[in-house]
């Protein structure tokens, strides 16, 4: 009977030691930090995504997905750490809807058939940037510039040195940030939106392309095999005959499904450093590589913890008896 006790506290520690590992699995498969790219005019990683509908579809997709060599399921999970505002930098010519990252690379094929979205020269847009937790920075907006080539590789050249509009800490409401600017009215045909959102709260950067098609002149987004998806009533936007573009505010997010892309991507080539991965090293970020443990994560750590103390107080408790 003396040794029913330790028997007991045995029992008990045995028990503990069982459950750690399954609450350490919980945490290590915790989401990662919150991810996001624009629906609405659709981005071409969304587009082409599974969640992408029609679009997804298009001869352009097709292509993209099949240069990436994968698909683009994680399509909200574009994103650089520790850019710091050095996109020209760091960045390379011909790899902006990329962001230079391999996991991507499917996205900067150039081409005149990308699914597009029509817009209105001079009128207002109004973004719709889904994203999942909200988190401060600034939005940049940026066109291509009268006269692009949408056949020709995109470089920082083709934009505009100067953003048409900048958006500081919007409210993020029903999963999107909803971003609001007056578009130039110098612009007809074929042209590239391109995002920039800095992350003041964590060290990303996200970016991306949207395919947009002005009156005026060029394709209407129809020609070659491409297709004009519109997501939302938009004022900005050309009332022509649009594939709409299914929402995704109900839908799980991308970097829920499947794993992001590896840390250990290889860096872009050009202005940014190559070779080993420092602060400066472009790279697909993961909850571990730059926006740290999200709440999920810390909170299955501190449940680990609280069983492994509790078990073996209670083992000594026990002892003692």
């Amino acid at each position: 009977m003396s040794r029913m006790p330790w028997m007991r506290s045995h029992r008990f520690a045995l028990a503990a030691a069982a459950v750690t590992p399954l609450l350490l699995t919980v945490w290590a498969a915790g989401p990662a930090g919150a991810h996001g790219a624009p629906t609405d005019p659709v981005s071409r990683v969304y587009a082409c995504s599974p969640d992408g509908g029609s679009a997804s579809r298009s001869a352009a997709c097709k292509a993209a997905v099949t240069s990436n060599g994968t698909s683009f399921a994680a399509w909200d999970n574009l994103r650089i750490a520790n850019v710091n505002g050095r996109d020209r930098q760091v960045v390379p010519d011909g790899k902006l809807c990329s962001g230079g990252l391999p996991a991507y690379r499917g996205l900067d094929l150039a081409r005149a058939d990308w699914p597009s979205t029509r817009l209105t020269p001079g009128s207002t847009l109004t973004m719709r940037y889904v994203s999942t937790i909200p988190h401060t920075g600034t939005f940049r907006l940026y066109l291509t510039k009268p006269g692009y080539d949408p056949t020709k590789p995109l470089t920082w050249s083709d934009l505009t040195d100067r953003p048409f509009a900048e958006v500081k800490d919007p409210a993020l409401t029903d999963g999107a940030y909803r971003l609001t600017a007056k578009l130039p009215s110098d612009r007809s045909g074929r042209h590239v939106l391109f995002t920039i959102w800095q992350n003041s709260s964590t060290p990303d950067t996200y970016y991306s392309c949207s395919d947009v098609v002005f009156p005026g002149g060029g394709s209407a987004g129809t020609a070659g095999g491409g297709s004009t998806a519109s997501a939302t009533a938009n004022p900005g936007r050309d009332n022509g005959p649009t594939d709409a573009a299914p929402s995704p505010s109900t839908e799980p997010r991308a970097s829920e499904r499947n794993t992001p892309p590896s840390p250990t991507a290889a860096a872009p080539a050009g202005a940014g450093t190559p070779g080993a991965q420092d602060d400066s090293t472009p790279v697909a970020s993961t909850g571990a590589a730059g926006t740290g443990p999200s709440t999920p994560l810390l909170a299955g750590g501190a449940a680990a913890v609280l069983v492994l103390t509790g078990g073996a107080a209670l083992a000594l408790r026990l002892r003692r008896r």
